[in-house]
Parts: C-alpha cells; sequence; structure tokens
C-alpha cells in the first residue's frame, strides 16, 4: 500500500515528536489495561516503522506495490484500542494533531486489509440499515411512543424552525432513549418549533470515520443535509457530542448547529424554562467530543448553576483533562473488556466527589458509565444535563 492516507503536514508531523511520554501518562486505555503498547507514543513508533519500510520497498522496487499485509496483526489491533479521546493532543507540547492522524493510520489499515472483524460490521449495518445498530431504521422516532401525552405527530412535521438531530444511540439504545424524552418535552415547554427527521435521519457519520470507512461518508453528509432542508429548518440541536463535532467539522456549515447544553443555556438566559428547586449534589464529566473535541466547557456549568438547588462539584480532572468514559472510538464494539475498565476508572473519580449524582452530556457517556455501574452495584446515578433540566421543571417545589 502507498501513504496516501497521510497529508504532507501530518508527514511531517511525525517527525516532530519528541518521545516525551507525556501522552503515555494521560492516556485513559493504558491506565485501564496497564499495556504501554496501545499508547500514542508505541503507535506513533509503530507508524513510523511502518512508512519507513514502504519507502524502502517502494525504492527497491522502483514504484511497484507493495504486499498486501504490512505491520503485525498486534500493531493494526492496538491502533483500534483508543477512545480517541483526544487527550494525548491536548497535552502534546509540540502540537502534534494526533487524533487526526489516529484516524488517518486507522483507514491506512482498512486499506492496508489489517483490521478488526468488527469493522466489517460496522461498514454492514450502515450500509444497510443506515444505523450503526443495524435496526430498522423507520422505527428512529419510535421512542416517542413511550412518551405520555405524545402529540399525534409524533413531533415529526413537514416544517418547522428546528430540527432535533437524534443519533443513533439516543433513536434506539432502551437506557439512553430518555435524552430525547426529555429533550423534547423540554423544547416544547420552551415554545421552540422544532421536528424531528424520523425515518429520514441517517447516522452522523462518525462510526465510519473512527472505523477508519470514511470513504463512505459524503453519502450519509449529503442525505442528513437535504433531510434538514426540507424541513425549512435553520438551525440543528443535537444532545449526542459526536453528531455535533460531526456537523462542526466535516458537514458544509448550511445551518446554525447548536450542542444542547449551548441550546439550553440560550433557552435560560431568555427565562423560557420554568426551572424549579431541586435539592442535590452533582459532579460534571466533560465529554471528550464536546469538551476538547469542540472547546465547549463553560455553556454546561452555566445550565447546571442555573438550577436552584443544585450544587456543583468539580472532578479532580475536569475540561481539558477531563479523563474519557471509556465509550468513545468505538472502543466498546470492539474491545468491551477495555472500554469497562476505563469506566471502572471514570466511576472511581466520580465516587471521590462525594457528589450522588454525575451528570454528563453526551448519551454514549451516560450509557457506558451506566452499564458500569448497573453491573457493579455502584451508588450513584448517573444522567444527561438534558435528563437533569428535564428533572427540574417537573420537580415540586420543595
Amino acid at each position: 500500500m502507498s501513504n496516501r492516507d497521510y497529508s504532507i503536514g501530518q508527514m511531517l508531523e511525525m517527525e516532530a515528536c519528541t518521545q516525551c511520554r507525556l501522552c503515555v501518562d494521560v492516556c485513559p486505555a493504558v491506565s485501564a489495561s496497564r499495556e504501554g503498547t496501545i499508547s500514542a507514543l508505541s503507535r506513533m513508533k509503530g507508524l513510523k516503522e511502518l512508512l519507513k519500510g514502504r519507502t524502502a520497498l517502494f525504492r527497491r522496487l522502483f514504484g511497484q506495490r507493495g504486499p498486501a499485509q504490512e505491520g503485525s496483526k498486534e500493531f493494526s489491533g492496538n491502533v483500534f484500542r483508543c477512545t480517541l479521546c483526544g487527550n494525548c493532543q491536548e497535552v502534546c507540547p509540540v502540537g502534534i494533531g494526533l487524533k487526526n492522524l489516529w484516524l488517518s493510520l486507522r483507514r491506512d489499515m482498512v486499506h492496508s486489509g489489517s483490521y478488526p472483524e468488527k469493522i466489517e460490521s460496522i461498514r454492514d449495518n450502515l450500509e444497510e440499515s443506515r444505523n450503526v445498530f443495524a435496526e430498522d431504521n423507520q422505527e428512529r422516532a419510535d421512542w416517542v411512543d413511550d412518551m405520555r401525552n405524545a402529540p399525534e405527530d409524533r413531533y415529526v412535521r413537514d416544517r418547522a424552525e428546528v430540527v432535533y438531530f437524534t443519533g443513533c444511540v439516543a433513536a434506539y439504545y432502551p437506557m439512553a432513549q430518555r435524552i430525547p424524552m426529555a429533550l423534547a418535552q423540554i423544547l416544547d415547554v420552551s415554545g421552540v418549533d422544532f421536528t424531528l427527521l424520523g425515518e429520514d435521519e441517517w447516522c452522523c457519520g462518525f462510526p465510519l470515520l473512527g472505523a477508519g470507512l470514511g470513504e463512505t461518508l459524503n453519502t450519509f453528509v449529503a442525505h442528513n443535509l437535504d433531510a434538514v432542508r426540507r424541513k425549512g429548518a435553520s438551525r440543528v440541536v443535537f444532545a449526542c457530542p459526536s453528531c455535533y463535532q460531526m456537523w462542526r467539522e466535516y458537514y458544509p456549515h448550511q445551518f446554525e448547529i447548536f450542542h444542547a447544553s449551548e441550546f439550553l443555556s440560550r433557552l435560560i438566559k431568555e427565562n423560557r424554562l420554568p426551572l424549579k428547586h431541586l435539592p442535590v449534589t452533582v459532579t460534571y464529566h466533560d465529554p471528550c467530543d464536546l469538551g476538547r473535541g469542540a472547546g465547549v466547557y463553560d455553556e454546561p456549568r452555566e445550565v447546571i448553576r442555573s438550577i436552584p438547588g443544585v450544587k456543583l462539584v468539580e472532578l479532580s480532572r475536569n475540561r481539558e483533562k477531563c479523563q474519557c468514559c471509556g465509550g468513545g472510538g468505538n472502543l466498546e464494539m470492539l474491545d468491551p473488556e477495555l472500554s469497562s475498565a476505563i469506566a471502572a476508572q471514570k466511576m472511581d473519580e466520580v465516587l471521590e466527589t462525594g457528589a450522588r449524582v454525575v451528570v454528563s452530556a453526551c448519551q454514549q457517556c451516560v450509557r457506558t458509565m451506566t452499564t458500569y455501574a448497573r453491573r457493579k452495584g455502584v451508588p450513584i446515578e448517573v444522567m444527561d444535563l438534558v435528563q437533569l433540566v428535564h428533572k427540574s421543571i417537573v420537580a415540586q417545589d420543595a
């Protein structure tokens, strides 16, 4: 294979690595597994060796094609044992764009034919069902049927000012479906003119990028943009940070987009939400794609502090230093044991705060932490920021 999966800038950045090991120290996968071979430092060394080997081969063969399988099976497996949390990039003293480099490396592994079998399942699910779980896409808005007093149109309207883009996890995973239910009710109460896309919503495309399958992304981008245009909407709201980040970085900027935390903060400042007293101590977990990925740190905290009675205590590692929950980068599908081990680290840190509730602003974070807490009997409640706001709205005044 050629080195076509890397930009010239990335090729130059690789040579800037000083091997300082700061990336190793902050990697949640390394600390959870105690395996240095899955660190960013080890991955960088392996990548350099891979590229140098190809260059030498091409020189000897005068441009003839190299072997189909390059690099060890162990290296290709470790490439995908990463949550793509971006913590390594955050601490890199020379500013290497490591997250995009890892995405390019995953694409390289797919092109080289060296990747986990689960990648095929991700590809097939998205191509056939347009969602990562291989569910019937006509059922994307079926969670509305479980709501009390749901409108006859099930929130799927012909025209609206705002589109609420639900995302695959919240649409299909029972544990996460409470998040879109809560947000739909909040938007109703605040008088927002909104609609769901229903079956016209396809996956945002992030699982494709994370699996090294970015070539098919444009099909999903074009479809989703057209679906929003047909609604006549000017704004799109996301409760899923990965969907939000995809639209920020990979979709043409044709609409005003908001993460739910940003949209809720705006509604609160406009006095459109009847927040009631809610006496509870919470801590906040910054989702990787919302925090380090999109730089949204203040709005979620503004929303939490706006709720009367809620006390916020920070995690020991927060904002740009916040540690991943273990649910990103397709890791839960590719290595569930490692994903769970990272979640265990996260929950230990949460318990240290003394808070009764850990709040995130990501349906995947809620899913990962809740799953671990239930399996291990961890005495803490996990909820999304949207659920916390909804709980305040329906609360009885103390």
